[in-house]
């Protein structure tokens, strides 16, 4: 299944390795997203505030829509995929 994260973006729920909450602005957190903007491997979705940093093996997602809601559409793609 597909977790939309924002703008034109979406990905498989399978390939996300966390959500966090942008609000978390610890000095490991920072320095973290700060090495990977060097490295190229940050996407930001959306002109808007980013309110969540989404986290796969290839890339780090900045997104507008908050881990709270990310979370939810995690959670029922998860349930989607445990019926079928």
């Amino acid at each position: 299944m597909f977790i939309h994260l924002g703008g034109d973006m979406v990905l498989r729920s399978k390939k996300i390795i966390a959500i966090l909450d942008q609000t978390n602005e610890s000095q490991d957190n920072q320095q973290f997203l700060i090495s990977q903007e060097k490295e190229k491997k940050t996407i930001q979705i959306s002109e808007d505030n980013t309110k969540s940093v989404v986290i796969t093996d290839s890339h780090i997602y900045l997104s507008p829509i908050s881990s709270h809601t990310l979370k939810r559409r995690a959670e029922t793609v998860t349930v989607i995929e445990e019926e079928e």
